[in-house]
């Protein structure tokens, strides 16, 4: 089938599954090398029509695929899909929507989180793949055949695989909340913006206004060597020796030299660089840090979140979900310092949604000291009301 005709297929069926296979060792970005995608038979019970798309083939023209991507009436099936999105949107300069990722859907299905594509296929539909091809060179020419079966393998079952993990969701009145969550997926992508790089430095915060203008200026540079080299951020300039770069901001190589993790050969091949980029930094107007101060950390702090944690724990085991589909141990972490200093809740997901349903209302109710947990006599986690009423939870 052509690209058109897959296109076309897809439409008529409105469901895509859609796999990918890159490189991302030695580059600033990912480069996708290949697209595996599946369209529905004629006959429901045979397997799924496969082709398997050269990205690097100057001569193909995705267009009609990525119109497919962006068109809401065709569901785009993957499985563990956020980098395959990212990718396809970069690459194909395309948006992707109603996606439904099979990973995401087995958690809410009473299955592992974040469970491989070949164990779930085995799990669900009792199908053994026998993939052999996973860490090989996806960006050399010509594929072997056994590379090219390999990636055929990763969407062959992918249509049937959704399929039935949509059935037994909406037997269980799940389905919306899969949904809901693989909508999220829509909109990720790898662009690297350096303000959001730069807000991720570690110790940043530590440095005062002119020191953080300088840091700015630095990651700019750094990104922009990066991606013309087409080489990893790291390789360029380290975070740490980045940082320390901003607070010390020599003004010659003889300091530069004294810059712990900066090495000899990057300073032979980019110091004059790094030297400019600092002077650039240098006349940008100050960057006091934004926000409040992070809250000290409390002796207790350890215990509440374990706590916590037991609850949720507690309420998916009984819900035949995944637990990391509910909480984070970070975001239960903020959750607790947020209500012991009496703060605003955090935005976190388990205060969100069907997550706040579920257990969200409850876990505040714990932390404000409301509600109490006991081990019942089958083991299980039981949850009562203490009989006590906070000074907060009355006003």
């Amino acid at each position: 089938m052509t690209i058109a005709d897959i296109a076309a297929r897809a439409r008529e069926t409105g469901r895509l599954g859609i796999d990918t296979e890159f490189m991302g060792e030695g580059r600033y970005r990912s480069l996708l090398c290949l697209v595996q995608v599946a369209v529905l038979d004629d006959d429901p019970s045979a397997p799924s029509i496969v082709e398997v798309i050269d990205p690097l083939d100057e001569a193909i023209d995705p267009a009609p695929l990525a119109a497919v991507l962006a068109d809401p009436a065709v569901e785009i099936i993957m499985h563990a899909g956020r980098q395959d999105v990212a990718l396809l949107r970069r690459s194909w300069q395309t948006e992707v929507t109603n996606v439904f990722d099979t990973q995401v859907a087995a958690g809410f299905a009473g299955l592992r989180a974040q469970a491989g594509y070949e164990s779930l296929i085995r799990e669900v539909l009792g199908i053994k793949l026998h993939k052999s091809a996973s860490f090989t060179r996806w960006d050399a020419r010509p594929l072997s055949d056994e590379q090219v079966s390999y990636a055929r393998e990763d969407v062959l079952h992918l249509i049937q695989l959704a399929i039935e993990l949509q059935q037994r969701l909406a037997a269980s009145g799940r389905l919306e909340w899969a949904r809901e969550e693989c909508r999220l997926l829509e909109g990720v992508s790898d662009v690297r913006e350096a303000q959001s790089v730069f807000n991720k430095l570690p110790r940043v915060n530590s440095l005062d206004a002119g020191q953080r203008a300088v840091a700015l200026e630095l990651t700019v540079w750094r990104e922009e060597a990066a991606r013309e080299g087409d080489r990893p951020v790291q390789s360029v300039l380290g975070d740490a020796a980045l940082v320390e770069l901003a607070k010390r901001r020599p003004k010659d190589k003889e300091r530069l030299l004294q810059i712990r993790g900066l090495s000899e050969a990057a300073m032979h091949r980019r110091g004059g660089q790094i030297l400019d980029a600092i002077a650039r930094g240098r006349q940008r107007a100050p960057i006091p840090a934004e926000g409040e101060a992070p809250p000290q950390p409390d002796p207790l702090d350890a215990a509440l979140t374990a706590l916590a944690e037991a609850l949720v724990r507690a309420r998916a085991l009984e819900s035949r979900l995944a637990y990391e589909l509910i909480a984070a141990k970070a975001d239960l972490g903020r959750i607790v310092v947020a209500v012991r200093d009496g703060r605003a809740e955090p935005a976190v997901r388990t205060l969100e949604g069907w997550r706040r349903e579920l257990v969200g209302e409850e876990l505040l109710a714990l932390l404000r000291g409301e509600l109490s947990l006991r081990v019942g006599p089958s083991r299980e986690v039981c949850v009562e009301p203490t009989g006590v009423e906070t000074a907060g939870a009355s006003a």
